[in-house]
């Protein structure tokens, strides 16, 4: 079993900037063999694949986030990142990490084993 907790969400106003991160741990897991994904997800809506870091550190965003979020790791820390810029209302949800990719396409919420909790981010006019 793994256990991801996400941290560092809040309210913000539209154009400023947030920063997530989320650790990770669990027996026989170790972070640097697994890719990973943030998530965010809305009420009524799928969940959105946000950004993805691979192993290798190969990286992929959805096209709404290119330009203004970084996804980031520190394998020796166990631990994501997701740096926010220049944000918008419409990037309010509720974000997750995810890690261990089943594969199939990244950014489908299926493709993916291990979630945590999430964090909330809200961002306001």
């Amino acid at each position: 079993q793994v256990q991801l907790v996400e941290s560092g969400g809040g309210s913000v106003q539209a154009g400023g900037s947030l920063g997530l991160a989320c650790t990770a741990s669990g027996s026989g897991y170790v972070f640097g063999s697994y890719h990973m994904a943030w998530f965010r997800q809305v009420p009524g809506k799928e969940r959105e694949g946000v950004a993805h870091i691979t192993t290798s550190m190969t990286v992929a965003y959805a096209d709404s986030v290119k330009g203004r979020f970084t996804i980031s790791r520190d394998n020796a820390k166990s631990t994501l990142y997701l740096q926010m810029n220049s944000l918008k209302p419409e990037d309010t949800a509720t974000y997750y990490c995810a890690t261990r990719f089943l594969g199939g396409h990244w950014n489908s919420g299926n493709s993916w084993k291990y979630w945590g909790q999430g964090t909330q981010v809200t961002v306001s006019s």
